[in-house]
């Protein structure tokens, strides 16, 4: 059984798959759950991936489906890879809850896009700029659990590269102005920003000082998942202060955010315009 740390995407897919073969198949949740010998929450949890996929479970409800050898095979032979742990697993001492589910989804996202109100958007930040925002965040975490937070989103940024996945990113110029860690921490993440342009995969606008009200203006930090994986749909997370966040899985309401994100960077100047801001003296 996979150790608690947020289900992987191949887990989510198993277990819609699920879900579709019991709707496909006309079986209400109390009776599969009587084919389990369980209550109907334990079938609930098993299609929303809040549980380890028991092979027995698993093989029971299959057959409670009338599902085919040919349909059931695959799904019985990826319960073994469904149910590692993601290789964030190691990393639960530096993340909030919330992230668990987050990094399952973003582990693999095809398209990240990601609006910031006011500070660079995290999985565009340097470790010094992570460090010193840190400080001010998360001021009763040791310096041990900071370096440890700071370690996770390098690692996410790496992943997030090495896979090849599109990284489309909004943030207001203040957000350059915002100083963050001292000059030479926000020359370094500046220097960083600009190089956004010539580096695949990676697509970064801002929001000029003197530009009038856009469709994301008052909404908080914000990220929009998305999975080519026909099974899970699109997620909009939207962090709330106090180290929470409200992750969005309704496809009208993530749609409603994507459109508002289309329309506010419609109306920022395009990918590759200078940055708007003066360099600071060394």
């Amino acid at each position: 059984m996979r150790p608690r740390s947020g289900p992987t995407v191949e887990h989510r897919v198993l277990a819609a798959r699920l879900r579709i073969l019991r709707e496909r198949a006309g079986v209400s949740m109390r009776a599969a759950a009587l084919a389990l010998g369980a209550h109907p929450a334990t079938v609930r949890r098993i299609e929303r991936a809040e549980t380890g996929l028991d092979a027995r479970q698993v093989r029971v409800l299959l057959d409670r489906y009338g599902v085919s050898a040919a349909e059931a095979d695959p799904i019985m032979a990826g319960l073994g890879s469904a149910n590692l742990p993601g290789w964030w697993h190691e990393w639960r001492d530096a993340m909030e809850p919330w992230q668990q589910e987050v990094i399952g989804i973003e582990s693999s996202a095809g398209l990240v896009r990601t609006w910031h109100p006011a500070l660079v958007p995290e999985l565009l930040r340097t470790p010094a700029y992570t460090a010193a925002l840190y400080r001010t965040l998360y001021p009763a975490d040791t310096p041990a659990r900071r370096e440890r937070r700071v370690e996770l989103l390098g690692e996410r940024q790496r992943r997030l590269e090495e896979r090849g996945a599109a990284l489309w990113a909004l943030l207001p110029a203040a957000a350059l102005h915002t100083r963050v860690g001292g000059d030479r921490v926000m020359a370094e993440q500046r220097e960083r920003l600009a190089e956004s342009a010539h580096r695949p995969h990676l697509t970064v606008q801002t929001v000029p000082l003197d530009a009038p009200p856009h469709a994301m203006t008052g909404l908080p930090p914000l990220y929009v998942l998305r999975v080519p994986t026909p099974e899970i749909g699109d997620r909009a997370v939207l962090e709330i202060p106090g180290g929470r966040a409200d992750i969005v899985d309704d496809p009208a309401v993530v749609m409603d955010y994507r459109i508002r994100l289309d329309g506010a960077c419609a109306s920022a100047p395009p990918p590759g315009t200078p940055l708007p801001y003066d360099t600071p003296a060394p």
